[in-house]
């Protein structure tokens, strides 16, 4: 509008130029005809005016021809312009206004570097490495992902430094724009009671003076003087996972689901090349599990809170990712699109068939609470249903491996609700899981061990106690509302559930209906055998057929 306004100025102020008879015609009319003469015909002298009029008249006449072909040559449907249509015009004409800035050869180029810069990319993306190299991964980055209910992840990238004394990060040149973040990072953010007793991580973004950020300014001069002086420095490229071992830990259900599945999901990644820093570190905890550590990191673990050091990093991930109850999704893991190829099984030998002629069924008994009472009786009808029973008493100071040895050599496992159930993880996929669900469990065993073993490929039962099998009948009547009806406690909150059918319930299984179960295990492993020799004599023929092709 400015620039026709610009040329109607213009052309009111400066002088017309001369117009030739020759153009006469486009500007006047001709004068009308007197009604009694003719345009054109015979008659003595109006023979030169008849032929100028001709002149005048033929160029408008092909003129209103040609105007009105190319009106009927249109189509309809191009004299309407869509949404979309109109979308796409203004998109062409930013790409056309785009191309005035750069050099055409350029221009896809300079567009892919654009969206791979952190400030376009979700938070998530830059989580799980999926921001890709290039000039996107030399930029310092800080963003957090609040967007799970079960935890919340915060991103760091640039100068990153440790301060134990305040219990926070800094990122030095910190993006513009750029706040403080505070974190708790455990894996339980919606149970506010244990979030409270989680030691915060403060991220503090530091940028130059003058930036306009809102996160702490330090100015050129002198600047590198205001940093922390690196204590440790750790190579670049080998970034640091901040997380905490509090909350749950002493509970094996809580220790594998809260923290080392959620672990093994964030670092998995990096291929051992990760630092982890801890919160809340316990001793035990590297003791019990530093099996499993050595195969996320290859490096010694930082304890945050005693280390006073200052460690520094090019990379930080502040929190731990998680898919849900002890479970991995390959769909949300990093690089998901890649296949790896399955381990070979081990032939067995004459020897090793006639070991195991009876399917090995490991059963783990408590002693405080939710006691099998009549256990003789329940290894008697394993016994009686074709299995080696192993009795397993766990305690603390019993080794992970010593577990993982019992259980990834058995066919089945028997245990009570409880965290000790968590180690069916070690179990092979085919194998049996049967829970024994005790009066008022009968959600938390199915939400917690019975979806998550079906997930991963097990075999999964459930023995669910009847009334009169559980001590409550005895201190409470068998027709008492606690027994009877477990959902009016439960009503009342996790706690006053916990107290009641966790804490001071036992068992005492009707060995007739726990044997019909046995029998259904055993099936179950046949025809897992069965389908697992067809699907191996199909690959082995496959194999053959593809070798002579």
């Amino acid at each position: 509008m400015q620039q026709a306004s610009s040329h109607q100025h213009h052309y009111q102020h400066s002088a017309k130029p001369p117009v030739s008879r020759s153009s006469s015609w486009i500007r006047r009319s001709p004068p009308p005809s007197p009604p009694h003469k003719k345009l054109w015909g015979g008659g003595g002298g109006g023979g030169g005016g008849r032929s100028r009029y001709v002149c005048r008249i033929v160029p408008l006449l092909v003129l209103t021809v040609y105007s009105i072909f190319t009106v009927v040559r249109i189509p309809s449907s191009s004299l309407v312009v869509s949404t979309a249509d109109s979308e796409r015009v203004e998109r062409r004409e930013d790409v056309e206004a785009f191309k005035t800035h750069l050099p055409s050869n350029q221009n896809n180029l300079e567009a892919r570097e654009e969206t791979r810069s952190p400030a376009s990319l979700p938070c998530s993306a830059l989580i799980n490495g999926e921001a890709g190299g290039g000039q996107a991964a030399a930029e310092s980055a800080l963003c957090c992902d609040r967007s799970h209910y079960r935890s919340d992840v915060c991103y760091l990238r640039g100068d990153v430094r440790t301060d134990p004394s305040t219990s926070s990060v800094l990122l030095y040149n910190a993006p513009r724009g750029s706040a403080p973040e505070k974190v708790r990072p455990y894996t339980r953010k919606f149970e506010g009671s244990i979030m409270s007793t989680i030691d915060e991580v403060t991220i503090v973004p530091v940028v130059d003076a003058g930036s306009g950020s809102n996160g702490t300014t330090a100015g050129d001069t002198g600047k590198d003087s205001l940093r922390r002086r690196c204590d440790v420095r750790h190579p670049p490229g080998v970034p640091a996972v901040v997380f905490s071992t509090g909350g749950y830990t002493g509970n094996v259900y809580h220790e594998f689901s809260d923290g080392l599945i959620p672990l093994f999901i964030t670092a998995q990644r990096f291929a051992g090349e990760v630092v982890f820093v801890v919160l809340e570190y316990h001793y035990w905890w590297l003791g019990r599990y530093g099996a499993v550590l050595e195969r996320l990191t290859n490096y010694k673990v930082v304890d945050f809170r005693y280390d006073r050091r200052v460690h520094c990093f090019s990379e930080m991930i502040v929190g731990l990712r998680i898919h849900g109850e002890l479970v991995v999704d390959p769909k949300l893991m990093p690089n998901a699109g890649r296949r790896r190829r399955p381990p070979r099984r081990r032939r067995r030998s004459r020897r090793d068939h006639a070991k195991v002629a009876k399917p090995k069924l490991v059963i783990f008994i408590r002693k405080q609470n939710r006691v099998l009472l009549n256990l003789p009786h329940i290894v008697t009808a394993c016994r009686r249903a074709g299995f080696a029973p192993h009795v397993m008493n766990l305690r603390r100071q019993t080794p992970l491996p010593a577990i993982h040895a019992a259980l990834s050599s058995a066919d089945a496992m028997v245990a009570v609700h409880g965290a000790a159930v968590t180690h069916f993880l070690f179990m092979r996929p085919g194998s049996v899981l049967l829970q024994i669900v005790p009066v008022g469990l009968d959600w938390a065993a199915d939400a917690f061990y019975g979806k998550p073993a079906q997930q991963l490929g097990l075999g999964y039962l459930e023995y669910k106690v009847a009334p009169e099998e559980s001590s409550l009948a005895a201190e409470y009547g068998v027709n008492s509302t606690v027994v009877r009806d477990p959902s009016v406690i439960s009503s009342r909150g996790w706690w006053e559930m916990k107290k009641v059918y966790m804490d001071r319930q036992n068992v005492t299984l009707n060995i007739k209906r726990f044997g019909e179960l046995l029998r259904s295990a055993r099936l179950h492993l046949k025809n897992a055998t069965a389908c697992g020799k067809a699907a191996s004599a199909a690959t082995t023929t496959a194999a053959s057929a593809t070798s002579w092709s």
